[in-house]
């Protein structure tokens, strides 16, 4: 199948790289043309524009967009005019699905398919395949199931679960249209926002694990301290790339974040290159939108989007309040940072 690809970042190459092994054209366009020139060494077509990069397909065209979210509606205002009826455009990225409600009516308008593709594997999709929650109209999903089956991983070594599968069911092989405009996006929403909070229950329990050992610590004896009650029973100096290597290995809460994790561990125990401030991209915001308008309780995600705020010193202020309103009421004085206690 032939496909346009605009956008080749940290995912976008990957993904025309494995849609070229899989025997697909694909036309490649990215704001650095070095991407781009990448792909063509491999069989694919580096495009000088965008608007060069339609004109090469033959319609119906099919561009998949894998651009921030942010500048998605600028580039579908720009190769729209070039697009006929019967085309279609793919956003692949982490646009909300709300944006794809608008688009793919103003874009059924002109008779443009418009499909929304939640796209997760990072950097090692290439090697172990992408998973795709697609939302759109079915006779545009089905047209591009050929790209969807080769970027999906497939049913791997992953045994399948009792009483799934049967006629038209694909979610066994790693993609799935999951309904019509802004289904895909939905779904991936509430998957990274799930990813938000495994992440940080990891983060923290690891984080406990640490800290295990401040019973060896000289204990401080002033007003603005709470005493560790017993010292003996904090002792400990666990190694914390072995205890998740062990975790890897039958434990229930193993899984791939644990798998990279221990990786990172096993490369730098300290993590010394990493700062600690953890961006986010939108996703889980959304995610705990729609809780609220849902009236869905979702503490763990909140939680752990609030503390990606305060990792980046979006707390700064308020804790400061904090020791403001202390000193005042009680005369406490603060803590000198880098105390444990």
């Amino acid at each position: 199948m032939e496909l346009g690809l605009i956008g080749l970042g940290r995912m976008g190459a990957n993904m025309g790289k494995r849609l070229l092994k899989g025997g697909h054209r694909v036309v490649a366009w990215n704001r650095n043309p070095a991407p781009a020139q990448e792909l063509a060494a491999l069989g694919g077509v580096a495009a000088p524009s965008v608007e060069d990069l339609v004109r090469s397909l033959a319609a119906p065209r099919h561009v998949w967009l894998m651009l921030p979210a942010g500048i998605v509606d600028d580039m579908i205002e720009r190769i729209v005019p070039l697009l006929s009826p019967g085309d279609t455009i793919i956003d692949g990225g982490n646009s909300y699905y709300r944006d794809d409600l608008r688009r793919a009516k103003a874009l059924a308008a002109k008779g443009i398919d418009y499909v929304d593709c939640g796209v997760s594997g990072g950097v090692w999709g290439l090697e172990r395949g992408y998973c795709v929650m697609i939302g759109g109209p079915g006779a545009a999903v089905a047209r591009l199931d050929p790209v969807f089956r080769t970027l999906a991983p497939g049913t791997g070594s992953i045994p399948a679960t009792p009483g799934r599968g049967g006629p038209g069911d694909t979610s066994a092989l790693g993609y799935l249209h999951c309904g019509p405009a802004g289904a895909g996006h939905f779904v991936k929403m509430v998957h990274n926002g799930i990813e938000y909070g495994l992440m940080a229950a990891y983060a923290e329990g690891l984080n406990i694990l640490r800290h295990a050992n401040m019973g060896n610590d000289p204990v401080a004896l002033d007003a603005e301290t709470t005493p560790l009650r017993d010292p003996d029973a904090y002792r400990y100096d666990f190694d914390l790339g072995k205890v998740t290597e062990l975790w890897r290995r039958g434990s229930v809460v193993s899984s791939w974040l644990l798998d990279l994790t221990a990786a990172a561990l096993a490369e730098d125990p300290q993590l010394s290159k990493f700062g600690g401030r953890v961006s986010d991209s939108g996703e889980g915001r959304w995610t705990v939108i729609a809780a609220i308008e849902e009236g869905v309780p979702a503490h763990v995600i909140s939680a752990s989007l609030y503390d990606r705020f305060s990792s980046r010193g979006n707390a700064e202020y308020g804790n400061k309040v904090l020791s403001a309103m202390r000193h005042a009421f009680g005369g406490h004085h603060e803590k000198q940072a880098g105390s444990r206690h």
